[in-house]
């Protein structure tokens, strides 16, 4: 693999691809039936409506939250009717928060296809984004209980604060890796530990399997934003479908740019934050030789590992099946995607 636009190579003997194009395995058909249903939930009775609609769903990439509701069902139980359900509302979900954050970035392509608000503006995609939570919503309440209700809405609530806290941190020098670790918790991983968590529930696993598996759709979910995070300043912008510097370019302070504030001595902590607070286009050409020369890149690398480490410690108590073995490549793919 080419270091220059991957992560390190993992320590852990199960190997993982390069890019997650081998299926999920024994969860494939049920996944086809959740993209199935996904399909039949994005329509409306208004032809000029339909193909925003489409388009919406063509933005969700692997479809990993809901393959994690299903893998966490097919790990400690079996798929059922219920589980379907939820995989599709939080696709959903999901979808409606990538609409709102391409508005938020005034991204113009997410994984090569043009968004929303490029394709149309951003008053279509902020009303698509509220389209996809209504309509999620509605549909997880003809589940026989509120459980998906309740724990779905709390954690769109906490993605919501947590993009609410980037926002309001961008172009805020000082912030310390603790507080980055949790806004990431919050914008990112919450809805992997949720489809985690609900997977479990719903196949009547106990509390305590519920609980591992909810750790590891945290910790996963961490380790691919601070990939992305790499992948924004290392990678390749034909693999990721990005522009490469955009967290620079908008003020955001990302963990290799935190890493090399609080590691620098006093002269180049005062070089970084001039660079930082000057003139957005010129941030990238003139941090990258300063980020080169510290040990950012690495520690970041480090520290995805770290979490996917943590990840898999989560589910370690899980008796072996296909499904946990995916679990397993899941989580090193976070670090070793191209894309």
């Amino acid at each position: 693999m080419d270091s220059a636009t991957n992560l390190e190579q993992p320590t852990s003997a199960i190997p993982a691809p390069a890019a997650w194009e081998a299926g999920y395995g024994a969860i494939d058909p049920a996944l086809e039936e959740v993209e199935r249903r996904l399909r039949q939930q994005l329509q409306s009775r208004y032809e000029h409506l339909a193909p925003i609609l489409r388009h919406g769903a063509l933005l969700g990439g692997k479809r990993m939250r809901p393959a994690l509701v299903l893998l966490a069902a097919e790990a400690t139980g079996t798929i059922g009717e219920d589980h379907l359900t939820v995989a599709t509302v939080l696709e959903m979900v999901h979808t409606a928060t990538l609409v709102h954050d391409d508005v938020l970035d005034s991204a113009q392509f997410r994984r090569h296809v043009p968004t929303v608000n490029a394709k149309w503006d951003e008053q279509t995609s902020i009303l698509l984004g509220d389209y996809l939570f209504a309509q999620s919503f509605y549909l997880a309440a003809t589940l026989g209980d509120t459980r998906a209700c309740r724990w779905i809405g709390e954690a769109a609530r906490r993605v919501c604060e947590g993009e609410l806290r980037q926002v309001h941190s961008r172009n805020v020098l000082d912030l310390d890796e603790a507080a980055y670790l949790s806004i990431v918790q919050g914008k990112t991983a919450e809805l992997c530990s949720v489809a985690c968590r609900l997977g479990a529930a719903y196949s009547g696993a106990d509390q305590r399997t519920i609980d591992g598996l909810s750790h590891y759709g945290d910790a996963l979910g961490i380790a691919f934003q601070i990939a992305d995070d790499y992948l924004d300043l290392w990678g390749d912008s034909g693999q990721t479908g990005k522009t490469l510097g955009t967290d620079v370019y908008q003020g955001k302070m990302t963990l290799p740019l935190i890493r090399l504030l609080h590691s620098a001595d006093q002269s180049l902590q005062a070089q970084v934050l001039e660079i930082l607070r000057g003139p957005a286009e010129q941030r990238l050409e003139r941090i990258m030789p300063l980020l080169a020369a510290s040990d950012a890149r690495q520690y970041t690398r480090q520290r995805a590992e770290q979490f996917v480490e943590t990840a898999l410690a989560a589910i370690a108590p899980l008796p072996a099946s296909p499904a946990k073995q995916t679990l397993h490549k899941l989580a090193r793919f976070a670090i070793e995607r191209r894309f």
